[in-house]
Formats: C-alpha cells, sequence, structure tokens
C-alpha cells in the first residue's frame, strides 16, 4: 500500500469519526426536545385547572361588584331625582321657603327664650 492508500483510510476514519460526532449530537438533541416536550406537556395541564381557577375566581370577585355597581346607580338616579324635586320646588315656591324658613328661625328663637326663662 503506498502512501495515497494510507491517506486514503485516514480520510475515510477522519469522516467516519466525524459522521459518528453529529449522529451523536442529533441523538442527544432529539432526546433533548423529547424532554422538553415531556415538560411542556406537564407544564401545560398543571397551567389548565389554574387557569380555570382564576377564572373562576374572577367571576365570584365580579358578581358583587356588578351589583354595587347597580346599587351605587340606583342611588345616583334617587339622589339625582332629589336634587331635581327640591330644585323644583325652591324655584316655583321661593316664597314659602322662606315663610317656612321665618317661621323655623321663630321657633327656634322662641324656644331658646324659653330655656332662658326657666334657667332664671
Amino acid at each position: 500500500m503506498g502512501p495515497g492508500g494510507i491517506a486514503t483510510i485516514i480520510a475515510a476514519l477522519s469522516l467516519l469519526a466525524v459522521a459518528i460526532a453529529i449522529s451523536f449530537a442529533v441523538f442527544r438533541i432529539s432526546k433533548l426536545i423529547d424532554e422538553a416536550k415531556v415538560s411542556l406537556k406537564a407544564f401545560t395541564d398543571d397551567t389548565t385547572p389554574l387557569l380555570t381557577e382564576s377564572t373562576r375566581t374572577l367571576e365570584l370577585i365580579n358578581s358583587p361588584l356588578e351589583s354595587i355597581a347597580r346599587i351605587t346607580k340606583n342611588v345616583e338616579e334617587v339622589s339625582s331625582k332629589l336634587t331635581d324635586a327640591t330644585t323644583g320646588f325652591m324655584d316655583k315656591n321661593g316664597s314659602a321657603v322662606r315663610v317656612a324658613g321665618a317661621l323655623l328661625s321663630a321657633a327656634q328663637l322662641s324656644k331658646g327664650r324659653k330655656n332662658k326663662k326657666k334657667s332664671e
């Protein structure tokens, strides 16, 4: 065998070593991908019930908040109607309100005088 035959054998062996190294790397990467797939499936299986429970919890929290929002809106409407009625009464019956205020002031003054007479 001549020097060319030995060089051919060395080249073939080095190509064989490279092919074995590449096949080993591909095998290891395929194992890694399989493990990643199993881990992802386990993560998904554990996360799905958690998301379902979180959604249910938010629904339970939002239900009373919606009721409170309705109550607040109703109170706001009643307050608005009461303000409108009071404003309308004051606008239409301004003199009656003044008379009522004067009578109320007189009643309080009279009450204050009775208290003074008792204490003297």
